[in-house]
């Protein structure tokens, strides 16, 4: 494996400044009312890259009351090409900022610079620019009921949303949430991760710069336990969405059942990459590799569980294998480089955790699964062969750099395994056989099914899952009725 352990321009980056950043709230930065702060680390190195104001309850309470007056006030009333034109502005500035934020995306979240260069900023300046695009677009129908009456259908903004953000791709799915809620006409009090607040709040400032008006966006940093719960339990926000983990969801659902709010969750997954023996096992296992350790396999639809047929097992084991261990590791600002850290030390010892669960489980550590370098948060990417389907490393979320290689048999077996978990996010199929693909298709519990490659999103696309996973879909028109409610008129003619 080759793992570069010199940290030297992660390092100079992190000496070099210091930030110090603030909540959002009603167009200004300010201090928490507490005066609390934390800081945030770069995973790479485990150094200080900024303090960040902490926000409480009596914070959320400031945000959701600028987030009211401005629904209540410009936002909604505003014609809606006007909104579509200030995401307009915001996406190009959103592109002129690019470099820097990619930056800050990187060395906050822990992602190689060349990913964050291919994937997330991209998909997050390609949203904003969809859902710009939809704001003088999202109208109701004319309903033909009876003669004597003109019927149909508005759909109005929801109000104010709670965005509650997590930290293994804050800066895309951030977007993936703020671009149609405001499309929508909706205003926003957005809690970015502890772990990863940046790129959130310099999202912020450039919403203000294309011309949102304050109150519209407001970001309020902080601990989940104080800000998520202060946010879902408050009268005032009308629409929770969350993405995270199936614990945190449960939570969250619980305390928006007191006012009877909106929610929409999108949790984790534990995703079934099936390879059959007749697949093109060269781009398959690339894929797969991919699949699983991308982002250090930090992915809600990371394919974690690989399904071999019994011919080719053997020969997928060791094509993963091969793969894993060519991966680049080490500087994130290095654009050879294809693997970072994971997100902290304590989603480290997790991941360890697991890897020396599946020993125990009686699973084949055929490599990796090892803390690499003496700074950061550093995983070699783990391969489990003789992995059994009820073994715990194939039914629970890992959330690391480690995937499971399962045998199986026939049609029948793949299906079995592949839906036999709580999750249904995500699954792929590989085969040359198009009546097995589409067999596949049609009977996994998966709200995507890739066939013959692995992993793309798009956000014309509806993304979601159900069980463990979730309920509700994001991204095309499926997220514009997450953030809007529809109405009905009745016209009597007769007056």
């Amino acid at each position: 494996m080759s793992i570069a352990y010199d940290h030297a321009l992660d390092t100079a980056r992190d000496a070099a400044v210091v930030l110090r950043k603030q909540l959002l709230i009603d167009g200004q930065h300010v201090e928490s009312i507490s005066g609390k702060t934390f800081n945030t680390l770069n995973p790479a190195t485990g150094q200080v890259i900024a303090t960040i104001s902490e926000g409480g309850e009596a914070d959320v309470e400031r945000a959701v009351a600028a987030a009211r007056r401005a629904f209540e006030g410009v936002w909604s009333t505003m014609r809606p090409a006007e909104r579509g034109h200030i995401l307009f502005r915001f996406a190009e500035l959103l592109k002129k900022h690019g470099a820097e934020i990619a930056e800050l995306e990187s060395r906050d979240a822990g992602k190689p610079i060349a990913a964050v260069l291919r994937q997330d900023l991209p998909a997050a300046i390609d949203t904003l620019t969809y859902y710009a695009g939809w704001a003088d677009k999202i109208h109701g129908d004319t309903v033909p009921t009876r003669s004597d009456a003109l019927t149909y259908t508005v759909r109005e903004p929801v109000g104010v949303v709670a965005v509650i953000v997590p930290w293994n791709f804050p800066l895309m799915i951030g977007m993936w949430k703020l671009a149609p809620a405001l499309a929508c006409g909706c205003t926003i009090v957005m809690k970015p991760a502890e772990l990863t607040s940046l790129s959130a709040l310099r999202l912020g400032e450039l919403a203000l710069e294309a011309g949102l008006p304050p109150g519209v966006l407001n970001i309020v940093p902080g601990p989940g336990r104080v800000v998520g719960d202060a946010l879902v339990n408050h009268p005032g926000v009308d629409k929770v969405t969350f993405t995270g983990s199936p614990g945190v969801g449960r939570g969250i659902l619980k305390g928006a059942a007191g006012n009877f709010k909106r929610v929409s969750l999108e949790l984790g997954g534990k995703s079934a990459n099936v390879i059959y023996d007749d697949a093109d096992l060269d781009a398959a296992t690339k894929a797969a590799a991919a699949g699983i350790f991308f982002n250090a396999g930090q992915v809600c639809s990371a394919g974690s569980r690989v399904l071999a047929q019994e011919k080719v097992y053997d020969e997928v084991v060791a094509r993963l294998t091969a793969r894993a261990e060519a991966l680049r590791m080490g500087d994130t600002a290095d654009k050879t480089t294809a693997l970072g850290p994971v997100i902290s030390e304590k989603q480290m010892r997790s991941i360890l955790d697991y890897v020396d669960i599946g020993q125990k489980e009686g699973a084949t550590l055929v490599t990796g699964g090892q803390h690499v370098g003496d700074r950061g948060y550093y995983i070699s990417p783990a391969v489990f062969a003789n992995v059994k389907h009820e073994m715990r490393i194939s039914q629970e979320e890992i959330f690391g750099p480690v995937v499971s290689v399962i045998k199986f048999k026939d049609e029948a077996d793949a299906i079995r395994i592949a839906n036999g978990t709580a999750f249904s996010l995500a699954a792929g199929v590989w085969s040359r056989d198009i009546g097995r693909t589409q067999r596949f298709a049609k009977k996994a519990k998966a709200g995507t099914v890739w066939i013959n490659t692995y992993g793309y999103t798009d956000v014309r696309l509806p993304w979601g899952g159900a069980g463990d996973s979730g309920f509700g879909r994001e991204h095309g028109t499926e997220a514009l009725a997450n953030f809007t409610e529809p109405k009905a008129v009745w016209v009597n003619l007769n007056v």
